[in-house]
């Protein structure tokens, strides 16, 4: 059991397969004041030896794994399939961060969750792109600017029309959808596509859009 401030988003940061800066990873939610960061593989999630995967308030996926480990049964079907529906309900949310868009590629649940069916992709490192504000009244946007960015860019479908579609680009070597929203079963989903290393965790537009995006999908925001 958590014994943390419940004012606190208790917040599982999921990763797995993809190598990143662990320490400026790190540092990235510790800067977050109201959340309670809790980092973990993916088999360590599903696994869930101290019994507390329904406790989080949101589960944050920054895992690409291709396909679920068979080693570790847990993982398909009794989670991955299950989703929005399991624990918390409709006050579990889901953020999926950079290259966790890129996860199980053939499942079709995480296509549902992501809202891409053919999630077919290519990427170019170090782009600099404009991104821009497509809905500035949503809380996750709100009082924020059109910026220039340094990321990794990813080539694939955009976010389907079942999306709220809150950041875009127009340059050609990234796909026009940067963030998004949309509803998962009962949970609330937010899709983000920047943040590959700590040269983006470092812009302060893309601290503030993953820090608002997380509180909404904790229902915070």
């Amino acid at each position: 059991m958590f014994k943390t401030d419940n004012r606190l988003i208790k917040t599982a940061i999921i990763d797995g397969v993809h190598p990143y800066d662990v320490p400026g990873f790190r540092d990235l939610f510790r800067s977050i004041e109201d959340i309670d960061p809790y980092h973990q593989a993916i088999d360590n999630w599903a696994v869930d030896c101290g019994g507390v995967r329904d406790e989080y308030d949101v589960l944050l996926f920054y895992n690409s794994n291709p396909e679920p480990n068979p080693e570790c049964q847990f993982i398909k079907p009794k989670l991955i399939e299950t989703l929005g529906e399991i624990g918390k309900a409709v006050n579990q949310g889901i953020v999926v961060l950079h290259h966790g868009l890129l996860a199980y590629p053939n499942d079709q649940n995480w296509s549902q969750i992501v809202g891409i069916a053919n999630r077919a992709f290519g990427f170019h490192m170090d782009q600099t792109f404009k991104v821009e504000i497509a809905q500035p009244a949503h809380p996750i946007v709100q009082g924020l600017s059109d910026w220039i960015m340094f990321d990794e860019t990813y080539t694939m479908d955009s976010a389907d029309e079942a999306s709220e579609i809150l950041l875009t680009t127009q340059h050609e070597k990234s796909m026009r959808t940067i963030a998004w929203t949309r509803q998962f079963r009962s949970a609330r989903v937010f899709c983000y596509q920047l943040g590959h290393d700590a040269r983006s965790w470092i812009d302060p537009n893309f601290r503030e859009i993953l820090t608002q995006g997380i509180r909404w999908a904790a229902g915070r925001l």
